[in-house]
């Protein structure tokens, strides 16, 4: 009887041991799986949700959620900026339709996007020009009621900074000066009011 509770005993153990080994080695894994989590935490929580970014007064960024998806309609280029114009469907069909060139206006709902980055030269083909920095996003929607003062479209312009990595609002500092309302874009646009207020044409392809 008495062997036999020794022998237990002893064997017992080295699996006292050896659960001590793996709690010692599993807990810094659980602490540093912990922190990992957190920090993570953290940076979704301190990251900005651009969709939640609005003119006071104007538009609101998320009026144009899923912008990044939508369909090429042209480009466009200065000394300054490159650019891609892109539309909703609604505009998509509107430009195959033949609109605005046809001279009928753009439907209800049609939404444009223009993202603006800086010029840089391609690393591999220096003749290329490519997007570098992202400089702001230009938005314009149609809502002929909504925006009744201002030929029916409603304008906005979303500024980057890469530093924090967040947008916002344009101002009346800016180019094209917005100020608390949708109109930044109308009073340059009038010069294509017999388009209905577009400038961009659909690329043939």
């Amino acid at each position: 009887m008495t062997q036999t509770t020794g022998t237990q005993q002893n064997s017992k153990q080295p699996a006292d041991r050896n659960a001590i080994r793996r709690f010692h080695v599993n807990v810094p894994r659980a602490v540093i799986l912990a922190v990992v989590l957190a920090v993570l935490a953290g940076v979704a929580i301190s990251a900005q949700d651009k969709y939640t970014v609005k003119v006071p007064g104007g538009l609101a960024f998320s009026e144009f959620r899923g912008y990044e998806a939508w369909q090429a309609i042209s480009i466009s280029r200065s000394e300054r900026v490159v650019a891609v114009i892109v539309g909703n469907p609604v505009m998509i069909d509107a430009y195959r339709a033949g609109i605005p060139s046809n001279g009928k206006p753009v439907p209800d709902g049609a939404r444009m996007a223009k993202v603006h980055w800086t010029p840089k030269q391609n690393e591999f083909f220096p003749d290329a020009t490519v997007p570098g920095r992202l400089v702001n996003v230009d938005f314009m929607v149609k809502d002929s009621k909504r925006f009744a003062d201002s030929g029916g479209w409603g304008w906005a312009v979303f500024k980057y900074d890469a530093a924090s990595g967040t947008f916002t609002p344009g101002t009346e500092a800016d180019e094209p000066p917005q100020a608390n309302d949708a109109k930044c874009g109308f009073a340059c646009h009038t010069v294509v009011q017999t388009k209905d207020y577009v400038f961009t044409e659909y690329g043939k392809r």
